[in-house]
């Protein structure tokens, strides 16, 4: 298939390279202020080395790169809050074309999800999300394959800079501030790390899964999550629940329509006790029990392996 992609950040470029192996096409490809087109197909690699080398990615505007040829808008631009902006318009330009779209961004099915299916219902065009939860677990395509009418509840450790972070302070005994800087130095943390260890981050995915299992019955925003994050855990506090065999970890869960985030004391022997910056959610089904579902939450080549999984779909 033709894509679209926009953004040029770690998903798209990841999306960029890796289309060909998956038999794709890009034939667009934009960051924010500059775009390469070719209905014929990019070459990608010149057209990132241009970028790496500071310069515009091509001669066109992301306008154009919406209205040009193509199977698939991927859009992979940052998360906004609010009004999801740009995002929102980028989508709604692919729909009035008939164009299927893939996210990457959590932004628009996070804080609109209503508008966005309202947008796919009067387009030819479809709309697929698997990488705005969970990186390359399989959450929302598992739960449209179980019927969300037969998922009861859904709690999961969904921020792998946070589970590091709490993974490192029980294992060394070292308080936070020592463990984000650490974080921070190998990548795993960002330069402000507040979207992650406030509880934000698993938050909007929470979000996404809730408008999934309600099915249009109620709209969720990050409005209705009640979030705490996991700035204020000291390392005696992970200490004194080791002793007790148990640890900390930030929990994320839909139960009886409401979302909770926040630090949660938990079995050592728990399913949702992974380490370092892999992820798990654990589905309650009516019919199947507890389904278990882990994996790399985050990255750019983990993400792609969810956009390329959509784009299947919609072939």
């Amino acid at each position: 298939m033709k894509l679209a992609v926009i953004g040029a950040g770690t998903v798209g470029t990841s999306v960029a390279k890796i289309a060909s192996d998956y038999g794709h096409t890009v034939t667009a490809l934009a960051d924010s202020s500059s775009a390469a087109i070719n209905p014929d197909g990019l070459d990608v690699e010149d057209v990132l080395s241009k970028k790496r080398g500071t310069e515009d990615i091509g001669t066109d505007t992301v306008e154009d790169a919406l209205a040009s040829e193509y199977d698939v808008l991927v859009e992979a631009t940052p998360t906004t809050l609010d009004t999801a902006q740009p995002a929102y318009d980028h989508i709604r330009a692919a729909f009035e074309r008939n164009r299927n779209v893939v996210l990457a961004n959590k932004g628009p099915v996070a804080q609109r999800y209503a508008d966005v299916r309202a947008l796919e219902r009067e387009s030819e065009g479809e709309l697929r999300f698997e990488a705005t939860v969970g990186g390359a677990m399989p959450v929302i395509s598992t739960i449209e394959d179980y019927g969300p009418e037969h998922v009861n509840a859904l709690r999961g450790v969904l921020n792998g800079t946070a589970n590091f972070i709490l993974s490192r302070m029980a294992a060394e005994g070292l308080d936070y501030d020592h463990v984000l800087v650490e974080a921070q130095d190998l990548g795993v943390a960002e330069a402000d790390p507040s979207f992650d260890v406030e509880g934000t981050d698993t938050a909007l995915k929470c979000v996404i899964a809730a408008n999934v299992l309600a099915q249009g019955e109620r709209e969720y925003t990050l409005d209705d999550a009640s979030v705490d994050g996991i700035v204020g855990i000291s390392g005696s506090a992970l200490s004194l629940a080791d002793a007790d065999g148990r640890t900390v970890r930030l929990v994320g869960e839909i139960v009886d329509g409401e979302i909770r985030v926040g630090p949660r004391i938990i079995p050592q022997q728990s399913p949702l006790v992974v380490s370092g910056t892999e992820n798990v959610v654990q589905l309650a089904t009516e019919n199947a029990g507890q389904l278990s579902i882990s994996g790399h939450g985050a990255g750019g080549s983990t993400t792609t392996v969810s956009i390329m999984a959509d784009i299947r779909r919609l072939e």
